[in-house]
This record gives structure tokens, sequence and C-alpha cells, in this order.
């Protein structure tokens, strides 16, 4: 006769260190030194290719260059902060936008490039 074993695997327990805020502080722009030089150098080109990497049209950004308060800048962070689940306000983004509009730029693309790539830990033990 057939004896019927079961086997039982341990399952891995997996914790992201994704939290609910950002992942980088607003002035923290020398993080990711090559990204504040280009900001730098050509804030246009640099705002086009980050708002094509949150999935946004390439040419939005250009639109800010049009209004008081930075309208796409305020856009885009509100979806970004949306898109990770980022604690925030629309006053506080729109403040961001309009007072340290570089700064934010390489806030949002910081924020991208950091959770496109998260850290994951996996502990297998049962």
């Amino acid at each position: 006769m057939s004896e019927k074993k079961v086997v039982t695997q341990p399952r891995p327990f997996i914790t992201t260190t994704v939290p609910n805020q950002w992942t980088s502080g607003i002035c923290d722009c020398f993080q990711d030194l090559p990204q504040c030089c280009f900001a730098f150098w050509c804030l246009p080109c640099f705002t086009c290719k980050t708002a094509h990497e949150a999935g946004e049209c390439l040419c939005l950004p250009l639109l800010d260059a049009f209004g008081v308060i930075p309208p796409m800048t305020t856009a885009l962070r509100v979806s970004v902060r949306q898109r990770y689940g980022i604690e925030g306000t629309v006053c506080n983004d729109c403040v961001y936008a309009c007072f340290c509009g570089p700064c934010t730029w390489c806030q949002i693309s910081r924020e991208i490039k950091t959770r496109m790539n998260p850290i994951t830990f996996v502990n297998m033990t049962p």
C-alpha cells in the first residue's frame, strides 16, 4: 500500500522597509549627488525626466512656468504621495512646490527611485 506523507515547508516572513513617510527629507538633495547636479544645471530637463519616471506626460512640468502656484509640481507631489501611501496634505505640497521647487523635484525623484527598488528582508524561521 502507499503511505501518504504530509510535508509542510516553512513560509518566509517578509518585511519591507517602506514607511508611510517620505524616504528622504525635502533638503536631502545631496543623498543622490548626480540627480542633484542634474536638477541644478538643467531643472527643466530634470523635471521632464522625473515626470516621465512617474508615468506622466514628458512635457507636463513645463506648464509650471505659467502659474503663480506651480500646479504640476504640486499635482505630481500629491500623486506620488498617494501612490506610495505617504502621509501629508495638499497644503504642505503646495508650500513645498512654491518655495522649494527644485528640492521638491529632487525629493520626488529620490522617492520614485527608492520605491522602485525596495529592500526586502526575508526570515525563513518556522
